[in-house]
């Protein structure tokens, strides 16, 4: 199996822009995953790692800008406008997301299963856009930049370089990725965090 991944992967570098297009995909579905392949194309030199941030920062900013505009839209259905304000939760989740906004959107980033609501709900309450991207653009930037840096440095080692399980870096990062986003959201759950 991971030489049948390897061969694919090897084939659309023959074309950077397919591959750049496949990470920007990829990011919409899984964001995390996205930044690991990335880096790990990078760092195998398939592809260079400028065009790699380029993609990765690409489509999580511009995903991060379709969940906003999911709660815009949203905001114009009726039926969702009442049950987002008659719901005896949102009054002190919607004052308390006001406090910070640019502090709380920046937060969002690094929780797991808050970006999706937190970016949708900023739509929703018509956070101004200039502040939204600007929050986004600087966490998913931290975000990007500690993630891609770590998995490229460990995939450029020469250890790895020589070893023929290369493409099982991206498995494990992900896992772990995957492991951490769940201690953190069950921590969170539990009020230990």
């Amino acid at each position: 199996m991971i030489n049948e991944l390897q061969q694919l992967i090897s084939i659309s570098s023959d074309s950077v822009w397919v591959s750049m297009l496949g990470i920007i995909v990829l990011s919409y579905l899984l964001e995390d995953v996205a930044i690991v392949t990335a880096a790990s194309l990078a760092a195998q030199g398939v592809l260079p790692a400028n065009f790699a941030l380029i993609a990765i920062m690409f489509g999580i900013i511009s995903g991060d800008g379709g969940l906003y505009l999911m709660g815009v839209y949203a905001k114009k259905i009726r039926y969702l406008r009442y049950r987002v304000y008659t719901n005896k939760y949102f009054t002190p989740l919607n004052s308390r997301f006001q406090k910070g906004v640019f502090y709380n959107l920046c937060f969002i980033r690094f929780i797991p299963g808050l970006r999706t609501a937190g970016y949708t709900l900023s739509g929703f309450l018509s956070v101004p856009l200039r502040l939204f991207f600007g929050a986004a653009m600087l966490s998913t930037t931290l975000w990007v930049a500690l993630v891609f840096t770590l998995i490229y440095q460990l995939g450029s080692s020469a250890w790895l370089q020589a070893a023929h399980y290369q493409w099982v870096l991206i498995v494990v990062a992900g896992v772990l990725l995957f492991a951490v986003n769940r201690v953190v959201r069950h921590s969170m759950s539990r009020g230990l965090l």
